[in-house]
């Protein structure tokens, strides 16, 4: 049964200029999975951009709670390049409470715009 849906719009080139201006930001938002490539390249500004929506969206399908933290919600890819969500923590503990059980996730990004959906599940 789905208990929720978030989707969140990030402008690539605004995202982009923020990671330069603060270096450390994309250590606080991402792990270190999410911030390198499978071969340990630097991702680059559009799939970190469609990350941080995807961790938005999931904020947002479970109410945007206050203390979540960032890395408690990881985008991971399988071996087909195929986005999944994992949950631990904070992340984990609020879904828990709202029954959510298993998540859906689509992610896109084109024409300077990256974008995520999220299907929250019991």
């Amino acid at each position: 049964m789905i208990v929720s849906v978030g989707i969140d719009v990030v402008l690539v080139e605004r995202f982009g200029r923020a990671l330069e201006r603060t270096p450390l930001l994309a250590d606080r938002l991402f792990t270190d999975s999410e911030r390198l490539t499978s071969s340990g390249n630097p991702r680059s500004p559009e799939s970190l951009a469609a990350r941080f929506a995807a961790k938005e969206a999931v904020a947002k399908a479970l109410g945007a709670p206050v203390g979540m933290r960032w890395h408690d919600c990881e985008v991971v890819t399988d071996p087909d390049g195929r986005p999944w969500l994992t949950v631990s923590g904070t992340v984990a503990a609020v879904a828990a409470e709202r029954g959510v059980n298993r998540w859906h996730l689509s992610l896109s990004h084109d024409g300077g715009i990256a974008s995520a959906m999220v299907v929250a599940e019991a």
